[in-house]
């Protein structure tokens, strides 16, 4: 497949013409985090499978939305389930949500994610303020010919995670009932959760959490020129800190169980952008 800049207009296309407005910022909700979607005002939602060229979300647990609306005052554009390399999407396929945040006129992007803890400090329900990431397996999202309408051909992602907006989401977190972090996001591909011994490199490599998604969509939006702030709860301990099976459940209920305070904390971020 040929992906155009044309290919992905006829999606932005689309969803102008059923939302109605104009965006200003595009959030892509992770694993157990869906329900954020809920407080979105007076919604416009958009099942993917109606958007053309756009991806098919394959996940149970995730609702597979646009949803269109009003939120802390601000007017957004959020994903409600998000798309995997294991769910057997090309990496150049995986540029399409931020890219369509980017045509829609979205001025930053907000990602979040499920993760397991990494760094030994950590605990499930805590949140990680994501300011690096690594990865170490797969094709960049930009690799092949280049769409200058987005973006260079070769561009800096020394502050992928922008500063600033680091910086404001860790002025929000007072009396938020959370205990944040900042740290590395290191990505591998999944499905399967990761060995003990990979745990034991990613730690000594420097990463702090690790998860199955984020990292495609932060390169789109730095080769976009967009502002970029994510999150990951830490929904359990990484394989091999604790005696415990790694599940997808476990994954569901702690997200379930920080969630109302996490919505609540990402508003006040939101109002504050």
């Amino acid at each position: 497949m040929d992906y155009t800049y044309e290919y992905f207009c006829k999606s932005a296309e689309y969803v102008r013409e059923k939302m109605g407005f104009t965006p200003e910022i595009g959030i892509v909700l992770g694993s157990a985090l869906g329900p954020f979607a809920q407080h979105v005002e007076d919604p416009v939602v958009i099942p993917y499978e109606e958007i053309p060229n756009f991806l098919r979300s394959t996940v149970s647990t995730h609702a597979g939305d646009l949803i269109c609306g009003t939120i802390a005052g601000k007017k957004v554009v959020c994903m409600s389930g998000r798309f995997h390399s294991y769910e057997g999407y090309d990496f150049d396929q995986l540029t399409a949500p931020v890219r369509l945040f980017k045509l829609l006129g979205c001025r930053a992007v907000i990602l979040t994610n499920a993760a397991g803890g990494v760094n030994e400090n950590f605990k499930p329900g805590d949140i990680m303020v994501i300011n690096d990431q690594m990865m170490f397996c797969g094709f960049s999202p930009l690799r092949g010919k280049n769409l200058p309408e987005f973006g260079p051909r070769f561009f800096d992602v020394q502050e992928m995670y922008t500063p600033a907006l680091r910086e404001l989401a860790l002025s929000c977190t007072e009396d938020s009932g959370l205990t944040f972090h900042e740290g590395c996001y290191f990505f591998m591909q999944g499905p399967q959760f990761e060995t003990p011994a990979e745990i034991r490199a990613i730690r000594i490599l420097g990463g702090d959490a690790v998860g199955m998604s984020t990292v495609t969509e932060a390169l789109t939006a730095a080769h976009c020129g967009m502002p970029c702030l994510a999150f990951s709860v830490i929904t359990n301990m990484a394989a091999g800190m604790l005696k415990e099976k790694l599940s997808d459940e476990e994954v569901n209920e702690v997200g379930k169980k920080v969630e109302e305070r996490f919505s609540a904390y990402l508003m006040r971020v939101l109002e504050k952008m």
